[in-house]
């Protein structure tokens, strides 16, 4: 595998932008475990090292705590929700070996906020084949999603993701929105 060259510097920025899409649908998850901070904290915690307040060793279990609710939340909107808390805070850990598993782990926290926002709304974007969007030729609540995380994206996201394979279009739902992220963000 060759390797890819990621600064501390595109990391935070790659960090950054990872916690502006799970904070857009934080409140998903806590309107279902109100009392549960851990999704909130990796937010904190990776915003908190992108503007190189702390290291990236705090990170993994905040990312880890944050995951651990995604396990124990009751809607699956709040699931997703908390994963994208969960794989923000992990952005960071992205290693410098150029595989479609690091490409996933660039583009997870984006992938899981739009599902998030698909699963809230029910707008019939949850189908097994991934290629509907409930509502003919209009845009899904993820499609919408997905096409902010296009428009915010720094340009050491768009570096990362061109020194990384690009991830195939898959069958699921969360695999279609991803597919589409990828490929918008290598153009």
């Amino acid at each position: 595998m060759d390797e890819v060259i990621i600064s501390e510097e595109d990391r935070r920025q790659l960090g950054a932008w990872a916690a502006d899409c799970a904070e857009r649908v934080l409140h998903l998850f806590e309107a279902d475990a109100p009392a549960d901070t851990r999704p909130r904290e990796a937010i904190e915690g990776i915003r908190s090292y992108a503007r190189g307040e702390i290291p990236r060793g705090p990170l993994r279990p905040l990312a880890h705590a944050a995951l651990a609710a995604a396990r124990e939340a009751g809607a699956p909107a709040a699931t997703a929700a908390a994963r994208a808390a969960g794989y923000a805070a992990a952005t960071p850990y992205i290693h410098a070996l150029a595989s479609p598993h690091q490409s996933n782990h660039v583009l997870a926290p984006a992938v899981q906020t739009a599902r998030a926002r698909e699963l809230a709304a029910g707008d019939g974007s949850s189908d097994s084949s991934g290629t509907g969007t409930g509502d003919g030729d209009v845009d899904s609540s993820g499609d919408l999603e997905i096409r902010r995380a296009i428009e915010h994206a720094p340009p050491a996201v768009r570096g990362i993701l061109a020194q990384l394979p690009a991830c195939g279009p898959g069958r699921s739902r969360a695999e279609v929105l991803r597919h589409r992220l990828d490929a918008a963000l290598r153009d």
